[in-house]
């Protein structure tokens, strides 16, 4: 899952988060979008807790290993008997939008103040990310050939 990988370190890194913080209106489409692209922000070095920095980075990593399991459970790929097809398409943006909700409702428990509602919304961000954003991996799973067992 190169593209799930590549949009987390491309847009969840330090400089851009700050970037996007500064120079982008959260009150237009844009500058919200810009925004929505930092959610699995990662970081190593911060004045916040540990712990909130841990669960900040396994987000991070969650996104793009739950992205790639779902991916390969999802039976669109599977099923698809031609390359680009649009099952194709709809597999990989639904596992990128799974991948956030679970990535957001695990890390949200490793918090310093855990708790089942912060998990919630930390779920429905992560949807939210996954569903603005996913279409971008649903792109890229277009043309990926799946080998049949």
């Amino acid at each position: 899952m190169l593209t799930a990988l590549v949009l987390v370190l491309a847009f969840g890194n330090p400089a851009y988060v700050d970037w996007s913080r500064d120079h982008t209106d959260a009150n237009t489409a844009g500058g919200w979008f810009l925004r929505l692209l930092a959610w699995p922000a990662w970081s190593f070095d911060s004045d916040d807790p540990v712990r909130d920095v841990l669960a900040r980075d396994i987000k991070a990593i969650l996104v793009v290993v739950l992205a790639a399991l779902f991916l390969a459970a999802l039976p669109g790929t599977q099923l698809a008997r031609a390359r680009g097809t649009l099952s194709q398409f709809f597999a990989g943006w639904s596992a990128y939008i799974f991948a956030g909700a679970f990535a957001g409702f695990i890390a949200a428990f490793i918090l310093s103040n855990p708790s089942l509602l912060g998990a919630f919304q930390a779920a429905g961000a992560g949807a939210g990310y996954g569903l603005f954003t996913g279409w971008i991996v649903g792109i890229a799973t277009l043309g990926a050939y799946r080998s049949r067992p």
